[in-house]
């Protein structure tokens, strides 16, 4: 059953637009407490900064870009590497660096225009890309519902995610009225219920946490190494969020390529902030995106209340936070299976919307082998070493993409 799309611009009551942020503020929270435990940040400032990042890229972008940021998986490798030698504080400087360099982007962009986009990035080199950024999450959606502690799952396990999986699908499908625009968190409250029944979730942290203290932040360190070796990887974050804005642009309608500019620049100063409190790169979500296609609701007011309760979460309500975290990955898991399959196919339908010839042998190669290898190395978790430096899969996807699109000619290859 389909439902009216809330578009953009529009505006809700606070009671319908809160429960649509909270959608959004559970949707990012695993991976957003993840990243940082993986980094050795704070869980808790990250969180916090999220919320911090979201609210600049949406002053930035003039609340034209619907869009949660959120800790980047990309800069990982290189966070760790760069923090047995130079420690935290000095990794954040680079992290600072990093989204200096996400600023010099936005800036060049701004100054030579988006032309070269069509050039580089067709619309195949594009869903493609946006292919393996869905596809390739599906490694973490399956290993949160299916696996727990690195081991297969329970039944009470696999239960819980089931069970979130099919609210989802079937407030999306036949919901009516609220339940249709808040699939992700009705499927997530239903499946928490079940666990609780089944008794795999631990409440002693919440016991453990006070109600009220302040974010444990690290101030930066200058750095020479670490920022050699973390700041580049920018870059490569750069094509990731081109490819979630082309995302986004084609589910709401809108053509973003005026103000990409702004859209860099705002992940830079989200990250540019990150790095001086303590807390990973910040990028926009794939998660987030996800939601908005299953709900259909782009209003950047949601993204205002997800970034406060993020902000208030992460940074001065410990007890809460330590709640949130006690959902089971089972239940993330079960929901995501969802989103990042949405994701998948607004790649396909970017095809089809824009009547690319998909019997043609050129437009199969450029799309189906990189979507091919870059799904592969997310998949197993593999990178190209560069030096200092491993390229993960959705880079090697995009580098080839133009690549191919670029040295294959348009004749004698249909």
């Amino acid at each position: 059953m389909s439902h009216r799309s809330i578009g953009v611009d529009e505006r809700m009551s606070p009671a319908k637009a809160f429960p649509l942020g909270l959608q959004h503020f559970l949707s990012m929270f695993g991976a957003t407490v993840l990243v940082p435990l993986l980094m050795g940040f704070s869980p808790s400032v990250s969180v916090m900064c999220s919320g911090i990042g979201t609210a600049l890229y949406l002053l930035t972008t003039h609340n034209k870009i619907p869009s949660y940021l959120g800790p980047s998986f990309s800069f990982i490798g290189p966070v760790v590497l760069a923090s047995a030698t130079a420690g935290t504080e000095g990794v954040c400087s680079a992290i600072a660096v990093a989204g200096l360099i996400f600023i010099v982007c936005a800036l060049v962009i701004r100054a030579i225009g988006t032309d070269w986009i069509n050039t580089l990035i067709p619309t195949v080199v594009m869903a493609s890309i946006i292919f393996v950024i869905g596809c390739g999450l599906s490694t973490t959606a399956v290993q949160e519902a299916f696996l727990t502690d690195g081991v297969a799952s329970a039944w009470p396990a696999l239960v819980v995610s089931g069970t979130a999986f099919i609210v989802v699908v079937l407030c999306t499908c036949f919901g009516k009225r609220v339940l249709n625009t808040i699939p992700v968190l009705v499927g997530a409250a239903v499946a928490y219920a079940v666990a609780c029944v089944f008794g795999v979730v631990d409440f002693s942290p919440v016991r453990e946490a006070a109600w009220l203290g302040l974010p444990d932040v690290s101030l930066p360190t200058f750095n020479l190494q670490a920022i050699l070796l973390v700041s580049p990887i920018a870059l490569v974050v750069v094509i990731e969020h081109i490819g979630h804005l082309f995302v986004i642009g084609e589910m709401t309608g809108n053509n973003y390529n005026s103000i990409l500019w702004r859209s860099v620049l705002g992940d830079g100063l989200a990250t540019t902030v990150a790095g001086f409190l303590g807390a990973p790169p910040a990028t926009t979500f794939a998660e987030n995106i996800g939601v908005m296609s299953v709900t259909r609701v782009y209003s950047t007011q949601v993204f205002w209340y997800a970034a406060a309760t993020a902000f208030l979460v992460g940074g001065f309500c410990p007890k809460l936070g330590a709640l949130i975290g006690t959902i089971p990955d089972t239940v993330i898991g079960g929901v995501s299976i969802v989103i990042f399959g949405l994701i998948a196919c607004n790649a396909l339908k970017m095809l089809v919307d824009h009547r690319v010839d998909m019997a043609s042998m050129r437009n199969l190669t450029v799309f189906g082998g990189p979507a091919i290898i870059g799904i592969g190395m997310q998949a197993l978790g593999v990178a190209i070493p560069l030096g200092s430096y491993n390229v993960p899969g959705l880079a090697v996807a995009a580098l080839l993409g133009v690549f191919l699109n670029l040295v294959l000619p348009k004749e004698n290859c249909s």
